[in-house]
């Protein structure tokens, strides 16, 4: 029986480049591959699935929740590979499961395992449920050289963990951490924002009201 797999890793842990480099070894052989891809990501344009090395392919299949891949036909396909995984819904999921077990057909999906805020997506939940293989694609810590499983948002320079989950096209507002810099980041941006708005203020400035009293209350 042919198995579903997921691939995760953190933001920028080389996880397209590793789809890309499948698809042209099968290509390679003569082989039948389809690049699968969620419609709403449109960072590289629709369609295009690019790598931040510079390599990109076509998609085949551009999937949203009108899609019905169990009517697509896969007749003569060697393998399937799913980019963006994460963002793929539940149901999406079941059926690439269905098409591995049923069709005979290797379906390979790429994805972040959680958000920001540490939670699972709902494509990874559901592949970690389904997958027969669950493979780490490792990267390293941006805060240190610790292995990194969690990706860290940035607005301003700071930790945040408000706004959308699903934010494409801002790459350069995550990074990759590990659970130590990741809680350190987080209690960092935390404590200034507890600073109280008026700590800055000069010691002139404080003392005003008594000085114009010549010192007395």
């Amino acid at each position: 029986m042919a198995k579903l797999y997921f691939r995760h890793g953190t933001v920028g842990s080389a996880k397209t480049l590793n789809l890309l480099a499948v698809a042209h070894n099968y290509r390679q052989q003569g082989k039948d591959v389809f690049l699968i891809k969620p419609r709403l990501d449109v960072r590289f344009g629709e369609g295009e699935i690019k790598s931040r090395a510079g390599l990109e392919m076509k998609a085949d299949i551009l999937v949203d929740d009108s899609t019905r891949l169990l009517e697509e036909n896969f007749k003569g396909v060697s393998c399937l590979l799913v980019d963006e995984a994460q963002f793929l819904s539940a149901r999406i999921i079941e059926e690439l499961r269905t098409i591995s077990s049923e069709q005979g057909i290797p379906v390979i999906c790429y994805g972040l395992r959680t958000d920001f805020r540490s939670h699972l997506f709902e494509g990874s939940k559901r592949l970690l449920e389904l997958a027969d293989s669950i493979e780490e694609v490792k990267a390293t810590c941006h805060f240190c050289n610790r292995k990194s499983i969690l990706n860290l948002k940035h607005v301003n320079g700071q930790a945040v963990l408000d706004g959308p989950s699903v934010q494409l096209g801002a790459e350069e507002s995550f990074f990759p951490a590990c659970y130590t810099c990741y809680k350190g980041q987080v209690a960092k941006s935390s404590s200034l924002e507890d600073t109280p708005q008026d700590s800055t203020k000069s010691h002139s400035e404080e003392c005003a009201p008594e000085c114009a009293h010549g010192g007395q209350p």
